[in-house]
């Protein structure tokens, strides 16, 4: 799991600092995997030969609306839905994020290894 503090500004131009969390199971992880014709490693390393900007694009905000999610108040819990994804994606704390990731390299390798439970990120 890896938090990100984020702060941004608003659409009332208030500027806020919010802690977002993004975390896959290995669950999550071994089903992406196996839904993905090839392999998930194998589909991204096609993406990046061939220069598909726009999978690149598309594959990105997936993996960062797929991993967010909400802690439960006693951590047992990392809550996931499609309305608590669309409701980040329509923040600019997601717009910031999306942008540093896709424009720093270093950050990205970082955020995709933070997401990746300990055990399964060599």
């Amino acid at each position: 799991m890896i938090k990100k503090t984020i702060t941004y500004v608003d659409y009332d131009g208030n500027e806020r600092t919010e802690d977002c969390y993004f975390n896959f199971s290995k669950a999550e992880l071994v089903e992406m995997n196996l839904s993905t014709e090839g392999g998930l490693e194998a589909k991204l390393r096609k993406i990046i030969e061939e220069k598909d900007t726009p999978k690149i694009v598309e594959l990105w905000k997936k993996i960062l609306l797929d991993a967010y999610g909400i802690k439960s108040e006693d951590g047992r819990r990392f809550i996931k839905s499609e309305e608590i994804s669309k409701e980040f994606s329509q923040t600019e704390a997601y717009s910031n994020l999306f942008m540093e990731l896709s424009f720093d390299e270093e950050k990205a390798i970082e955020f995709v290894n933070g997401v990746i439970p300990k055990n399964l990120e060599k």
